[in-house]
């Protein structure tokens, strides 16, 4: 199906920031997902939503499957998260495996509750959930095969979130990305700090809508011995979702130095991935500017849109446009 015709910000971004190298972008006019780049050599590259024509495609498909991603990060010998894919009822049935939902129980016990559960596909933090017991896990485990028929379980790690986004050689953006929360004034209860949150993304033109009604929200609530009704303290900062995804509420706070380290493996893991753009995430225990020392690789993003980030601030805004600037002039080689 396709979407409603409200033009993301990508190709907003594109006919912006186009002419300052001489090229023009013709945007699809009844859905707006798809555009045309047309350079002043008369080269013709297109995009789809946050997809470009940049990254080889086989490499692409990889980055898409969470799971043969990290088959390969791991054969690499990149850190990564110990997990295993399980298959709904009906995918099992049609590849005749039986690691379905029992399964993937039974593995969860042996690594150790809570155990994160998520799509293998998808992107933005959909049903993306922390279980700390048996009727979470299959909670969790029925809403992930709502959407797609392969899950990941994987044992949760601790530390920092951060994304680090490579062109070729180089680092083009780096940021912390924070869970969404709220931060108590001392009279108001989480429901209404959280409506206060929605109206300051709308006030400042970010599109995140906040799901009042996602459980995975009051199911954290419920793990801090809270509700929607409690009154959170004075400066006192309550997390509502254990991932940290822009699209679902989270913050992004720029990292404006990161360890030559930490760049150099950002870098090398993009090309071992066969991609030219990506969008590294990792899970440090630390920061990103100090010498690196316990630290997982997430996930490899081959399409890292950036608009909830750019929709941020106006500080935010300028750092995408000049990134995508170069991924731009990147295009045109």
């Amino acid at each position: 199906m396709k979407k409603r015709a409200v033009q993301p910000i990508l190709g907003t971004i594109f006919q912006k920031i186009a002419p300052r190298i001489g090229a023009r972008v013709v945007i699809e006019p009844q859905w707006k997902i798809v555009g045309q780049i047309v350079f002043k050599n008369g080269r013709k590259r297109y995009f789809r939503y946050s997809s470009m024509d940049l990254n080889p495609l086989g490499a692409s498909e990889i980055a898409k499957d969470k799971d043969y991603a990290n088959f390969f990060m791991k054969k690499m010998g990149y850190p990564t998260v110990q997990g295993e894919a399980f298959y709904s009822k009906e995918w099992g049935e049609a590849i005749g495996s039986t690691k379905g939902v029992d399964s993937a129980f039974r593995f969860a016990r042996r690594i150790g509750f809570p155990v994160i559960v998520k799509p293998n596909s998808g992107s933005q933090g959909n049903h993306v959930a922390l279980a700390h017991s048996k009727t979470e896990f299959y909670k969790a485990m029925r809403a992930v095969f709502t959407r797609d028929r392969i899950a990941l379980v994987q044992k949760r790690v601790s530390g920092r979130d951060y994304r680090i986004v490579v062109l070729d050689d180089e680092v083009i953006s780096a940021y912390e990305r924070i869970p969404l929360n709220v931060t108590g004034d001392g009279r108001s209860t989480v429901l209404s700090l959280l409506k206060k949150k929605q109206r300051e993304f709308v006030a400042s033109s970010r599109d995140t809508q906040l799901k009042l009604d996602d459980p995975r929200i009051r199911v954290k609530l419920q793990h801090q011995k809270l509700s929607f009704r409690s009154v959170v303290e004075k400066g006192a900062t309550v997390f509502l979702l254990d991932n940290a995804n822009l699209s679902t509420g989270g913050d992004a706070v720029e990292v404006k130095r990161i360890h030559p380290e930490f760049a150099k493996l950002a870098i090398k893991l993009t090309k071992d991935m066969g991609l030219r753009l990506c969008g590294v995430d990792l899970m440090v225990e630390g920061t990103l500017e100090e010498m690196p020392k316990t630290f997982w690789v997430l996930e490899v993003n081959a399409a890292p849109g950036l608009d909830h980030y750019a929709r941020s601030g106006k500080a935010q805004e300028k750092i995408v446009e000049d990134m995508y600037l170069k991924v731009l002039k990147s295009m045109e080689k």
